[in-house]
Parts: structure tokens; C-alpha cells; sequence
């Protein structure tokens, strides 16, 4: 019986990455890979063929390009990357691109990767949060939310899946250790000793894997994964004993992480405070128990510093 094929978008990237791994791996399952990706002749794209994927080459930013990708495919992966262009509009367009091309193609089962709408628990006029472009509190976390409704017209059956940050973010994002003013090492984040849900972002694709793997258990229903909830203080003592340094956790609040100087601060610090101020909702909405279930080899902070700890980079 032939595989069905899953088309998984950002197939080179962190979380279609792996999906794309967990379904390579998983020779004698049921699914085959398509990894869609704007650049087939990249260095991972071709080791994604070698392995024995589908490589298929698709832009977000061409409905017809993607429409062909998705032909013919069972399932499909779909996820966007605010943080290339830091454009809303751009995000929605994109994510109204992929709902559109899996109804026009069929697809019976599409996972789309998104977020809570922060409007829904702090207003527009609520000034606890300064509203950014006019018409969101968290950009990133909103217009997905916004696009969720793209999926619900297109008439595929569709899963919408909570993602939680990456630990990956030590390595590249600014959460790793910096030199304080007393020239000690310190993380910074204004979540005074609230609880962050965190995952490696590989972990995110193979509970993806988990979800196509139960389909008719998911498909229609919202669902959050994280490998931890971890505090500040827990992820310094975590970080201290990886690294083999000492390893603070200096929590600001959250106007001054606005303040910092690096694109899209003001978006993040909004969205270190919503984590902040309704850890009901964002812890809530993400359980480690079910990510276990979804994918049994799901990994702890401490698993992840153990193979990635000399990634990341330490002020001298």
C-alpha cells in the first residue's frame, strides 16, 4: 500500500525539521515526506533527499507554487516565520496561502502552527500593554491567531498547534547568559519567577509526527506542547551546572525589556508579559504530559544542554 505523503512546510527549518526527521526515521510507518522549501538545492535540503525525502521546491509568497506542492498530499505542515520580515500582513497572507492550496489540493489533515490571540485577555484601549502597529499586543502570537480563521474556511480538517519558546533561543535569540553590570553572568527576562513553558524546537516537529500519527484523535482540536515549564531561577541553575559557570537569573520588568536594543524587543517584551501576567492560560494551554505522549523521546532542558551546551555563547 503506497505511504501517504505529508507536505511539510519549513521542511529545513527548526520545527518542519523535525517533523521531517521523525518521519525519515520512522521507515516502516505510514507516511511518506515531502519537504517543501523555497531553496532545494540548499545543503539541508539535499540532505533531506539523500535520506529519501520528496524535495519540492514552493514560496509562501506564490499561491500557485504551493498549490502544486500540495497536490496529492494526505497531510500537511504549515508554518510561517514572523521573525524574517516582522510583518503581520505578510504572515497572514502566507498562512491564508497554505489553508487555501490544502483545501484546492484535497489534503484531509492539516497541522497549523499558531498561538493565542492576546487581545483576548488584554484589550487594545488596556494600557497595562502598549499596543504595537495600531492593532495588536503581541504581533507574532496575534496574527496567527488571526489566520486560524483561513483554516477553518478552507474545509480541511485541521489541528492547531500551540508551540512553546525554543531552547534553541540560548543559542541564537538573546536568552543566553550576558555580563551584568557587576560583570557577573546573568539571564534576563521580565517574568519575575513565572513559569515558561520551553521545548526544542525539534521536539515541536516530532509531536507534530505524533498528532498525523492520531489523526483522527486530533484533527479539529487545539493543542499545546512543551518539554518543561521551567522558572527563571531553574533555567540559570540548569545553565550553571551545563556550563560549568556560575550563572544568575536577573528578572526586569517588562517596559525595560521593551527598551532593549534588538529588533522586535517591543514584540517580545509584550510577550513576555502576557506568559507573565496569565500563566493559566499559556502554561495551561501547554501540557509536558501530553507532548510526552505525542512523542515519548521528548526532551528536558537538562537532556538538551547536554548534547547543546557548548553551543551557546558565554560573554568571557
Amino acid at each position: 500500500m503506497a505511504k501517504k505523503i505529508i507536505a511539510v512546510v519549513g521542511a529545513t527549518g527548526s520545527q518542519g525539521g523535525g517533523l521531517a526527521r521523525a518521519i525519515l526515521a520512522d521507515g516502516d510507518g505510514e507516511f511518506a515526506l515531502r519537504a517543501i522549501t523555497r531553496r532545494p538545492d540548499s545543503e539541508r535540503a539535499r540532505a533531506l533527499a539523500s535520506l529519501g525525502a520528496e524535495v519540492v521546491q514552493a514560496d509562501l509568497d506564490d499561491l500557485a507554487s504551493v498549490e502544486r506542492a500540495f497536490v496529492g498530499a494526505w497531510g500537511s505542515y504549515c508554518v510561517t516565520n514572523f521573525w524574517e520580515h516582522f510583518s503581520v500582513e505578510k504572515e497572514m497572507t502566507q498562512a491564508r496561502t497554505m489553508a487555501e492550496a490544502a483545501g484546492a489540493a484535497g489534503v484531509r489533515h492539516a497541522i497549523w502552527s499558531t498561538f493565542e490571540d492576546t487581545r483576548d485577555y488584554v484589550a487594545l484601549d488596556d494600557d497595562r500593554m502598549p499596543t504595537l502597529q495600531g492593532k495588536y499586543k503581541v504581533p507574532h502570537f496575534d496574527g496567527k491567531a488571526e489566520a486560524n480563521r483561513y483554516f477553518l474556511e478552507s474545509g480541511v480538517s485541521t489541528t492547531f498547534l500551540y508551540t512553546s519558546g525554543y531552547f534553541e533561543n540560548f543559542i541564537g535569540f538573546g536568552w543566553g547568559p550576558q555580563k551584568g553590570e557587576d560583570g557577573q553572568l546573568t539571564i534576563v527576562f521580565p517574568m519575575d519567577e513565572e513559569k515558561l513553558p520551553l521545548i526544542a524546537a525539534g521536539d515541536i516537529g516530532r509531536c507534530a509526527y505524533g498528532i498525523f500519527q492520531r489523526s483522527e484523535a486530533y484533527a479539529g482540536k487545539t493543542v499545546g506542547v512543551a518539554g518543561e515549564h521551567l522558572t527563571g531561577s531553574e533555567i540559570a541553575s540548569a545553565l550553571t551546572r551545563a556550563l560549568g559557570k556560575p550563572i544568575s537569573y536577573t528578572a526586569v520588568p517588562p517596559d525595560v525589556y521593551r527598551g532593549f536594543d534588538f529588533p522586535g524587543a517591543d514584540d517580545v517584551g509584550n510577550m513576555f508579559q502576557f506568559w507573565r501576567d496569565f500563566p493559566e492560560v499559556y502554561c495551561g494551554h501547554r501540557s509536558v504530559d501530553e507532548s510526552r505522549r505525542l512523542n515519548p523521546d521528548l526532551m528536558t532542558l537538562e537532556a538538551w544542554l547536554a548534547e547543546n551546551a557548548g553551543r551557546i555563547p558565554v560573554p568571557d
